[in-house]
C-alpha cells in the first residue's frame, strides 16, 4: 500500500466514526437498496411498549392522555427507526471500506487476473454512483440555511458581542449547516477515493494490453514451429473424433437419439430448406414488392432484403438445434455449435451488405462503381465474411484446446496473408473505378485517397509484423481494419434507408437526397458508430462508460461544475422562453399594436425591444433554474469583458447604437432616409447593423453606429409631407408674367401639390441661353416627388407648346481648320491595273495624319479670316 493510500484509511479513525453516523444517513438509502438491505420499521409490540414505560403518558388522562399516547409512540418510532437506520448505514460504509483496502492490496500486489479486476472495478463503480448521487443531494437545503445566516450579517469580531437572541439563532443555523455539509464531505472523500482507485485499476489493464501488444514471439515460419503446430492440430482433431465417437455411442446405447429422431429429422429439413432456399425466397419476395409497392418501393425493398439474413440464419439455428437433440457430439464439438450461428451471421450479413453497396441494380447501388466491379466487390465482402469466421474458429480452437503460441501464429499466418491479399483487391478495385471515371459521392471521394493509403500500409505491414513475431500486433490491425470498412457500410446503408423514408413520407422522391436530412442521418449514424468502431479496435467496455461517466459528471470551471443535465435543463427553458417571446412579439405586432396609435416604426421598435427584454430574461430564467452558479465566474466574466472592450468594441457600439434607435427613434422602419450618399427606405433595424433598401432594390448594410453619429437625412420623419423642385427654362424674349401665371397653374392642379401653403413660382434669373423659372410645391407624401415631377414636366411641355413658348435648347458652332487636308487623308488612293499599288507612302499623306496642333491665333481668328465648315 502506498504512503498517500495508507495515510488516508488511517485517517478514517475512531475519532471520526462519530460523525459518520450523522453523516451516512443521507449516504445509506441507495446503498442499502443496492446492497438488498430494506428497513424495517419496529415492530407496534416494541413501539407500544416504550410508550408505556413513558411516565408522562401514565399520568396523563382523557384526550390529553391520547395525544401524548400518539406523540410518544412516534417518537418511539422515529428513535428506533433511526438507531436501525445509523447501523445499516454504517454496515454499508464498513463494506465500502473493505473493497476500497481489497483494490489498494490488489494494485499494490498487481498480481491479480484482468477478470479479477474488472469485477474489483465494477463493485467499485457501483460505490462511486453511490456517493455521486448523494454529494449534492442537500445543496438546496445547505443553500438556504447559508442565505439565512448570511441575512445575519458579519459575525462579531473578537472581543466584540452581539444580541443574545441573534448568537443563539447564528450558532443554530451553524450547527445545522455543519451538519448538512458533513454527508455531502464524507461522500466527496468517498467518490474520490473510488474514482482514483477506478483510474489505477484501468491503467494496470491498459499496460498489460499494450505490453501484451507489442510483445514479440517466435517467427511461425521456421520449420519446427511448423511442425509443432501440425502435430498438435493432429491432436485437436482427434481428441474432437473420439469425443464425438463416444458421444454417439452413449447417445445410440441409451436409445435417445432413436426418441429424438422426429424431431431432429424435422428440424433438419426445416433448416436445410430455409438454408438454401432463404435466399432465393428473399430476392422473389423483393421483386415481388417492387412490382406491386408504389412510392414506398425503396423502404419495402430493405425491409424485405433482410429476409436474405433472416431466413437462412433460422435455418442454420434450426441445425444447431437438431444437432444439439442427437447428442452425439462432445464438448469441444457443443463448443463450436454454439458459435456457428454467429459466424452464420457473420456471412449472410456480409452478403446482405454486399448486395445493398454494390447492387446489380446501377440505381440501387450505394456505391457506383462499374458492373464488373460490384460483382467483384460483392465476392469480396463473401471472401472477407469467410476471412473473419477463420479467425474466430483459430481463437475458439485456442480456447478449447492446448496449443503453444507459435501453433496458434502458424495457424493464423494464412488468415493473415488472406485478410492482406483481400484488402490489396478491394484498393485496386477502388482505384479502377476512379480512372474508368465511375463517380463515386463527393463525402467518399474526399477520403478515398487515404483509405487507399492507409490500405496499403495495413496489407503490406501486418503479415510482415506477423512473420517477425509480432502475432498479436498484426492481429489487431488487420481484422479491426475489416470489421471497420463493414461498419461504414453499414452507416451508408442506414443513411439510405433514411433518406428512402424520408422521400416516403415527404413524397419528394429523389429530390429527398439533396436536403438536408441524409445529411444530418449520416452524421448522427457516424457519432453512433465512434463507440462500436472503439470497442473494434481494442477498446474496453468499460472504457466508453468510464468515458460516458466522466462525461455526465461534467466540467468545472472555477467552483461551479456544470452537467450535460445543467445544460440540458438551460437549453430547454430557453427554448421555450424563446418560443414565448417570439409568439409574444407575434401577438403585439398583428393583434394589439396595429389597434394603438402608434405608427408603424414604433410598433417595430415595441416588437423589437419586447424580444430583447424577453431573449435576455429567458437566459436568466434558464440559468437559475439549472441551478447554474454564476458568482464564481466573476473573475472570468472579469477578464472576458476586458477582451471583449478590446477586441469587439465596434460590435459593442453598434449594439448600444441600436438601442438607441430604438428608444430614441431619430429613424424607423419605413422612413426615407439617405446616409453617406445613400437613399433608400428603412426596412430592418437589428442589433448590429440596419437594413435599407434602396431604390434600385438593393440592400445597403450600415452599421448603427454610423446612423446615430453620422449625418442622415430622414425625408419622413415624423410625417411624409416634403416639397418638390421643378426647374424649367425659356427662350429670351418671352413675356415672363405669362410663364409664371401658367407655371402656378400647373402647380395648383395637381392633386398631390397642398393648397396651403400655396405653391410658388420663382424667376431664379437669366441663364446662358433661357430665362430661369422653378416651380416650388409642398407634397402632402414626399414619396411621390419623382411622379410628381414627371407629371408637371408632361404638362409643362403641352401648355409650352399650346401657349407657343419655347424652351430654348444649346446650341454649339464647330470650326475646323484645314478641311482640305483632312479629305485628303481619308481619300482611298488611285491605282492603275497594270500598275501595282506603291508600297511606301506618300509624304504628304503621312503627314496629314498626323493631328494638327492648335495654334493660340486660331481662337481669336475672325469668323470671316477661318477656312472651314460649320458642321
Amino acid at each position: 500500500m502506498t504512503p498517500t493510500r495508507r495515510a488516508k484509511t488511517l485517517s478514517w479513525g475512531s475519532g471520526a466514526r462519530a460523525l459518520l453516523l450523522v453523516a451516512l444517513v443521507a449516504l445509506a438509502r441507495p446503498g442499502l437498496a443496492q446492497n438488498g438491505i430494506t428497513q424495517n420499521s419496529v415492530t407496534t409490540t416494541t413501539v407500544e411498549d416504550a410508550a408505556a414505560t413513558d411516565p408522562t403518558v401514565k399520568e396523563t388522562t382523557g384526550p390529553a392522555a391520547e395525544v401524548a399516547r400518539g406523540a410518544a409512540v412516534q417518537a418511539a418510532t422515529d428513535a428506533a427507526s433511526l438507531t436501525t437506520l445509523e447501523k445499516r448505514q454504517q454496515a454499508y460504509y464498513s463494506a465500502w471500506l473493505d473493497t476500497a483496502r481489497r483494490a489498494e492490496l490488489a494494485i499494490d500486489a498487481n498480481r491479480a487476473s484482468d477478470a479479477a479486476l474488472e469485477q474489483l472495478r465494477a463493485n467499485l463503480v457501483s460505490y462511486r454512483q453511490t456517493f455521486m448521487s448523494e454529494r449534492d443531494k442537500n445543496s438546496a437545503r445547505i443553500a438556504t440555511l447559508q442565505a439565512q445566516v448570511n441575512a445575519l450579517g458579519p459575525a462579531p469580531e473578537e472581543g466584540k458581542t452581539e444580541a443574545v437572541d441573534i448568537a443563539a439563532l447564528r450558532s443554530n443555523l451553524n450547527d445545522q449547516l455543519a451538519t448538512l455539509k458533513v454527508p455531502a464531505l464524507v461522500a466527496q472523500e468517498a467518490y474520490s477515493r473510488a474514482d482514483g482507485l477506478i483510474s489505477e485499476i484501468d491503467r494496470i489493464i491498459r499496460d498489460r494490453q499494450k505490453r501484451q501488444l507489442l510483445s514479440r514471439g517466435e517467427s511461425p515460419l521456421t520449420l519446427t514451429a511448423a511442425m509443432v503446430a501440425v502435430s498438435e492440430f493432429n491432436d485437436f482433431l482427434r481428441d474432437m473424433r473420439n469425443e464425438t465417437v463416444n458421444s454417439w455411442r452413449t447417445a445410440r446405447d441409451l436409445q435417445r437419439l432413436r426418441s429424438n429422431l422426429p424431431l431432429i429429422l424435422l428440424l433438419s429439413a426445416v433448416g436445410l430448406l430455409l438454408l438454401l432456399r432463404g435466399v432465393a425466397w428473399a430476392e422473389r419476395a423483393g421483386e415481388t414488392l417492387g412490382r406491386l409497392a408504389g412510392r414506398g418501393v425503396h423502404v419495402g425493398g430493405f425491409v424485405v432484403s433482410l429476409g436474405r439474413i433472416a431466413l437462412p440464419q433460422f435455418g442454420l439455428f434450426l441445425l444447431t438445434r437438431a444437432v444439439h437433440a442427437s447428442e452425439a457430439v462432445g464438448l469441444r464439438g457443443t463448443m463450436l455449435l454454439n458459435l456457428l450461428p454467429v459466424w452464420g451471421i457473420t456471412i449472410f450479413g456480409f452478403m446482405w451488405l454486399g448486395e445493398r453497396l454494390y447492387s446489380r441494380n446501377d440505381r440501387e447501388a450505394i456505391i457506383p462503381l462499374s458492373a464488373p466491379a460490384r460483382a467483384a466487390m460483392r465476392r469480396n465482402m463473401l471472401i472477407a465474411a469467410l476471412v473473419l469466421v477463420l479467425y474466430g474458429l483459430v481463437s475458439v480452437i485456442e480456447t478449447v484446446q492446448t496449443i503453444a503460441v507459435t501453433t496458434r501464429a502458424v495457424m493464423m499466418i494464412p488468415v493473415i496473408l488472406a485478410a492482406s491479399w483481400l484488402l490489396m483487391r478491394v484498393r485496386k478495385l477502388t482505384l479502377l473505378s476512379e480512372q474508368d471515371g465511375q463517380g463515386i459521392p463527393a463525402g467518399l471521394r474526399r477520403v478515398a485517397s487515404t483509405f487507399r493509403l492507409l490500405t496499403l500500409v495495413i496489407a503490406i505491414q501486418a503479415p510482415l509484423m506477423a512473420a517477425i513475431g509480432y502475432q498479436a500486433l498484426a492481429e489487431a490491425v488487420i481484422f479491426p481494419a475489416i470489421m471497420s470498412l463493414a461498419v461504414l457500410g453499414v452507416v451508408l446503408v442506414l443513411q439510405r434507408f433514411i433518406s428512402d423514408i424520408y422521400a416516403w413520407l415527404s413524397g419528394k422522391g429523389e429530390a429527398a437526397e439533396e436536403t438536408i436530412v441524409p445529411a444530418l442521418a449520416g452524421f448522427l449514424l457516424a457519432l453512433v458508430a465512434l463507440p462500436v468502431l472503439a470497442l473494434i479496435w481494442g477498446a474496453r467496455l468499460t472504457d466508453l462508460t468510464e468515458l460516458w461517466s466522466r462525461f455526465l459528471a461534467g466540467f468545472t470551471i472555477g467552483d461551479t461544475t456544470i452537467s450535460p443535465t445543467d445544460f440540458l435543463t438551460f437549453a430547454v427553458v430557453f427554448a421555450i422562453g424563446y418560443v414565448a417571446t417570439r409568439a409574444l412579439q407575434g401577438a403585439l405586432k398583428s393583434s394589439l399594436l396595429p389597434r394603438t396609435s402608434l405608427d408603424a416604426g414604433g410598433q417595430n421598435a415595441v416588437v423589437s425591444g419586447v424580444g430583447y427584454i424577453g431573449i435576455i430574461a429567458s437566459a436568466l430564467v434558464a440559468v437559475t433554474v439549472a441551478g447554474i452558479n454564476l458568482s464564481s465566474l466573476a473573475i472570468v466574466a472579469g477578464a472576458l469583458s476586458v477582451g471583449i472592450g478590446f477586441g469587439l468594441q465596434n460590435i459593442v457600439s453598434n449594439f448600444v447604437s441600436g438601442i438607441i434607435l430604438l428608444i430614441e427613434r431619430p429613424i424607423s422602419e419605413g422612413d426615407w432616409i439617405e446616409v453617406n450618399g445613400q437613399m433608400g427606405y428603412v426596412r430592418d433595424i437589428s442589433v448590429r447593423s440596419t437594413r435599407i433598401e434602396t431604390f434600385d432594390r438593393t440592400d445597403l448594410i450600415v452599421p448603427n453606429a454610423d446612423l446615430v453619429s453620422g449625418m442622415v437625412t430622414n425625408y419622413t420623419r415624423g410625417n411624409t409631407v416634403g416639397r418638390v423642385i421643378v426647374p424649367v427654362g425659356v427662350a429670351y424674349g418671352t413675356d415672363t408674367r405669362r410663364v409664371e401665371g401658367i407655371l402656378r397653374d400647373i402647380a395648383n392642379s395637381h392633386p398631390m401639390v397642398l393648397a396651403n401653403p400655396a405653391p410658388n413660382v420663382v424667376f431664379q434669373g437669366f441663364g446662358a441661353d433661357s430665362l430661369n423659372f422653378e416651380i416650388r410645391a409642398i407634397l402632402r407624401d414626399v414619396n411621390w416627388v419623382l411622379s410628381v415631377k414627371s407629371d408637371m414636366n408632361h404638362e409643362i411641355a403641352k401648355r409650352f407648346a399650346e401657349e407657343r413658348i419655347e424652351i430654348p435648347f444649346a446650341q454649339r458652332d464647330i470650326w475646323l481648320r484645314n478641311p482640305e487636308t483632312l479629305r485628303a487623308a481619308v481619300a482611298p488612293p488611285v491605282t492603275t491595273p497594270t500598275q501595282p499599288a506603291p508600297v511606301a507612302v506618300p509624304e504628304a499623306v503621312t503627314a496629314s495624319k498626323q493631328p494638327i496642333p492648335m495654334q493660340p491665333d486660331d481662337l481669336d481668328a475672325p469668323a470671316g479670316e477661318a477656312e472651314g465648315e460649320e458642321s
